[in-house]
């Protein structure tokens, strides 16, 4: 028989174990935080851009995180709805929390100037930006990383080539380059630099379509970089160069910086 203290006291054992679930359920759905339009005057590139941060639930109790830079930002977030798809991940345990930085190419006082080609193409200028100005902007405002080993570059197309020159020219600010069908035509001489340079100590993703896509030359990318031995995740889908294709890669390339991967493919 149970005595009456003795029931007393697992009563009040069982409802403060039954707040206690509720409370750290309540966090562990607590709502991440998109910020709104971040104006940053840039003295290097000598204009002003605009840029959103991705806040994970529950970001202020964590010392530091990983950091990843996204350029075409409002895209990956107007079409990709990337916010959606970190906060299943994160939400889910697939993968570590991550900040992550949607830096927007286009004009923010006349959205219609998108200055992707200017700044995307091996611009010495707009890296610089990155370390001198956006980065420390970053690392002031938020609990990140603040080593290369915390940070990664995403793009799309000729944002895919823009990660791809940080790579090459940034190594020691980035860990990390993921390039969905990255468009290296313009820049003909990248594969080749990539080809005789000794292996940078990258983490790479590189994905293409199929159909109506940078596929041959990407393939070629690929090739290069598995013969080098790069930490490496490759795909390809039977789809164009559109969002069709790149938005269903967003949580492999999530999973292969922040989960568990295969390294080489």
């Amino acid at each position: 028989m149970i005595s009456n203290s003795k029931y007393i006291y697992l009563s009040v054992v069982s409802h403060i174990s039954r707040i206690l679930i509720i409370i750290f359920s309540s966090l562990a759905l607590a709502d991440s935080t998109l910020t709104d339009d971040i104006r940053i005057s840039s003295k290097i590139l000598g204009y002003d851009l605009q840029y959103r941060v991705y806040l994970p639930a529950g970001y202020e109790s964590r010392k530091e995180h990983p950091v990843m830079f996204l350029t075409d930002g409002h895209n990956y977030l107007r079409r990709g709805n990337m916010d959606s798809v970190l906060d299943e991940l994160i939400n889910t345990e697939r993968i570590s929390p991550v900040i992550s930085v949607f830096v927007d190419p286009r004009n923010p006082d006349n959205l219609e100037d998108n200055r992707r080609r200017r700044q995307f193409l091996c611009n010495e200028d707009y890296l610089i930006f990155f370390i001198d100005e956006l980065i420390p902007a970053i690392e002031e405002s938020y609990p990140v990383i603040k080593n290369r080993e915390g940070r990664t570059i995403m793009g799309l197309s000729f944002g895919g080539t823009n990660a791809a020159c940080f790579g090459l020219m940034g190594y020691n600010i980035f860990s990390g380059i993921a390039m969905h069908s990255p468009a290296n035509h313009p820049i003909p001489n990248l594969l080749p630099a990539y080809q005789s340079v000794p292996r940078l100590p990258l983490k790479i993703f590189l994905s293409t379509g199929t159909p109506n896509d940078n596929t041959r030359a990407n393939r070629d990318f690929h090739e290069i970089l598995k013969a080098k031995q790069y930490p490496m995740k490759y795909i390809e889908v039977n789809e164009g160069h559109n969002w069709d294709n790149w938005g269903q890669l967003l949580d492999d390339a999530l999973i292969f910086y922040y989960g568990e991967t295969d390294l080489i493919n």
